[in-house]
């Protein structure tokens, strides 16, 4: 590995100015793109001043800010042959919106996924073309994208990223809380002052006078920023493009705790930590900023200069980071250790509540992994006997897990309608098989939404109770004439030998998430890749993430009767490139608001 630690120390260069290297500045210009929800985002770009351009540059601001506090870093660079691209994030400088909202963290990291395939399809450059600089909250949005999308960027410099703002107010994080699950969501003012961010007299003035600077918050996104700061530091491990950390040493507004646990566990094999002495919290925006700019300048060119390496993760199961973890959930526990007699008593409440809670009851007699199971969380009906079985019910459903699968449905039927639609505007059938379908319902329930039925439907599974259930549903909602059902093993290759149409819409929900090890994939992806034609599409399912891992492990059972329900996560690289190896490119990608389930739209080549 690749790792580099650097403690500098500012104050042997007392050289100060705005415009650094003596370079001209370059030629910007104003442009908006469109995102998912239709909203036009405003952002500058800078294009090469030399042809070909030898990349892009892509910075995304502190909260608060915008695009023009650091367009400075694009002249100060000094990286005429790259194009450079700037965001005003929503609700920021110039774009529109509340001032510092957004509807939620999650929105605004698709945001940067939406830029990006703006840049994509506008400008030519594929993902591995691009670098990102990102500051402050920034810096937390960009790890969170890179972490739950696994764009294939050739480098990122995370500078003094806020994973965990000093709030200085004692229990003002729960305080926030609290008053949000009150009143909703409400304004928080930055008590920052200028002087605290920067000692660049410049800089601290053009703050304190700045129109489009917003002091407030929301106070959804800065409880969210806690979550997905915590989420991403705790599973670093699973980031693996070539970063590089810069760490203001005298920051007053972020903790240096946080940043430090996350570039030690980053799985990363190319990775430099700098620790930037004397700097307050505008990083690249200090008096002594060519030293954090050259930096990053020097880690960028570097990076491009060297062949596009991919970290190879198709044998993480065997020994990746996820395959010890889900080792040590499947290590039974000693009955007299007190986690040991904690989930004893876990699953004696389970059997207590399933008694009388018929979704618990229903997990413990299929499995809580079983189509039937899923098929009751789809529907999300309380039932119970007595009000507090149908109490107890209603937790059961509404627990974080099941509400992501909940969220997973809806973004499966969103990108089945897209990909439906993209077939026809090609004047293709619209052939569907989901391999491993449990009742049906997300396929039967998105095709009942659509403008237009697709031309046939073939669902397969390998339980006799799932087989019979999907007909059943099948016949309930009139698709007789489209829609068939038969047995199948998803991972037995001569399973997808024989089909009555040509397959142009496969989809895989929830099943490799049931499976550690990679060769059952490869087996199953291969038979996809054999019966899905070219320029047809492949909709898939990861769970990178998950809260309640040991939960799920210590007291839940799978399908597999009676065995516990010990899984083995897939980082979203990792599951990305096991398709991509079966002959797929991955076009589209959604995720929960939570991180834990992605579901992913890809095309055959």
């Amino acid at each position: 590995m690749n790792s580099t630690n650097i403690k500098i120390n500012t104050k042997t260069n007392t050289k100060t100015t705005t415009k650094m290297n003596n370079t001209a500045l370059r030629t910007v210009k104003e442009k908006h793109f469109t995102t998912h929800d239709n909203i036009e985002l405003f952002y500058r770009h800078w294009p090469a001043e030399t042809k070909p351009s030898k990349g892009a540059v892509v910075l995304f601001h502190r909260g608060h800010e915008h695009s023009g506090r650091i367009s400075h870093i694009v002249d100060e660079l000094n990286m005429q042959d790259y194009d450079c691209f700037a965001w005003d994030a929503r609700g920021h400088g110039c774009s529109p919106g509340e001032r510092g909202f957004s509807p939620g963290l999650a929105t605004s990291v698709r945001d940067i996924q939406t830029f990006v395939d703006h840049i994509t399809a506008n400008y030519g450059f594929k993902e591995e073309d691009m670098a990102i600089i990102a500051q402050s909250v920034g810096a937390v949005l960009v790890s969170t994208w890179v972490h739950d999308y696994a764009p294939k960027i050739r480098s990122m410099v995370l500078a003094s990223p806020a994973f965990k703002v000093k709030l200085y107010v004692p229990f003002a994080r729960t305080g926030i809380k609290l008053m949000q699950a009150i009143r909703g969501h409400f304004y928080v003012n930055s008590y920052v002052k200028a002087k605290f961010l920067t000692h660049d007299p410049a800089r601290i003035a053009s703050f304190e006078s700045d129109p489009l600077i917003s002091r407030a918050i929301s106070s959804n996104i800065l409880l969210s920023l806690y979550e997905a700061a915590d989420r991403v530091i705790d599973d670093a491990a699973a980031i693996s493009v070539p970063t590089q950390l810069l760490i203001s040493g005298s920051d007053w507004v972020v903790h240096h705790k946080p940043q430090h646990k996350f570039y030690e566990r980053l799985g990363s094999l190319v990775k430099e930590r700098h620790i930037l002495d004397g700097f307050y919290h505008d990083t690249l925006g200090e008096k002594d900023r060519k030293i954090a700019i050259d930096k990053a300048r020097e880690f960028i060119v570097k990076q491009f200069a060297a062949p596009v390496c991919r970290q190879e993760l198709s044998n993480a199961d065997k020994t990746g980071f996820t395959r010890l973890e889900s080792d040590q959930l499947a290590t039974p526990l000693s009955s007299f250790s007190i986690r040991g007699m904690y989930w004893a008593i876990t699953r004696l409440s389970l059997k207590a509540a399933g008694k009388i809670s018929k979704g618990v009851n229903l997990g413990q007699e299929t499995g809580f992994d079983s189509g039937s199971t899923l098929d009751y969380v789809y529907r999300n009906k309380p039932q119970g006997i007595s009000g507090l079985g149908k109490l107890i019910d209603k937790n059961y459903l509404n627990s974080i897990g099941w509400r992501g699968i909940r969220q997973r449905k809806l973004n499966i039927e969103e990108l089945l309608r897209s990909a439906s639609e993209s077939l026809r505007a090609q004047a293709k059938p619209v052939n569907i098989m989901d391999i491993a379908s449990g009742h049906g319902r997300y396929i039967l329930e998105a095709i009942e939404e659509s403008k237009q039925q697709p031309d046939s439907i073939l669902l397969r599974d390998y339980s006799d109770l799932n087989v019979q259930k999907g007909a059943e549903l099948i016949t309930e909602k009139g698709l007789n004439n489209i829609a068939r059902f038969v047995k199948a093993n998803a991972f037995d290759a001569g399973s997808y030998e024989k089909h009555d149409h040509p397959i142009t819409l496969g989809v895989v929900s929830g099943l490799y998430e049931l499976f550690t090890d990679n060769d059952r994939i490869r087996q199953s992806l291969q038979g996809l890749s054999s019966s899905i034609q070219t320029g047809g599409y492949l909709i898939y399912t990861n769970q990178p993430w998950h809260p309640q891992l040991e939960m799920i492990a210590r007291a839940l059972t799978s399908h597999r009767k009676g065995t516990a329900w010990v899984m083995r996560r897939r980082s979203q690289t990792e599951m990305d490139q096991l398709v991509e190896d079966a002959g797929f490119t991955k076009i589209e990608q959604r995720i929960d608001e939570y991180g834990i389930f992605t579901v992913s739209l890809a095309i055959r080549n």
